[in-house]
């Protein structure tokens, strides 16, 4: 007796798959904005090119969940978007609250205003697809 080997549930067709470029791009706008001004400035503004670090590499984990497919990646994909969004949201309140504490932008400063707002909509829309796109048992 074989077994029949299921395929992971795609998470990249119809919207998911604009939600695997915008997350790719933002990929490489944090990364490459913070490797250079930790290499560069990191003494400027530890905090703010630290905080724009995490958020690429968490750009970088959703990006990779979406394309992987699966229950389990599309259950982390959910995950990391609401702790994206809570940093965004934390960070973006922070930022207007005590300027001071950021002598530089993060790629999360105001809600994501350097990013066209990007930031704060993405994972919205990203938490709207990964609950729709759920396998109904």
């Amino acid at each position: 007796m074989t077994a029949v080997e299921e395929k992971p549930a795609r998470l990249i067709s119809g919207p998911g798959m604009l939600l695997v470029w915008l997350y790719g791009v933002m990929v490489v706008g944090a990364v490459s904005r913070s490797v250079y001004q930790i290499a560069t400035e990191f003494d400027r503004a530890p905090l703010a090119y630290s905080l724009s670090a995490v958020a690429g590499v968490v750009y970088g984990f959703i990006t990779y969940s979406l394309v992987r497919g699966g229950e389990t990646a599309r259950r982390a994909a959910l995950w990391c978007c609401a702790a994206e969004l809570a940093g965004v949201l934390t960070v973006g309140t922070w930022t207007l609250i005590e300027p001071s504490a950021f002598p530089d932008a993060t790629v999360w400063s105001d809600y994501g205003m350097g990013y066209i707002f990007i930031p704060v909509l993405l994972p919205l829309s990203a938490i709207y697809w990964l609950r729709k796109s759920r396998q109904q048992p």
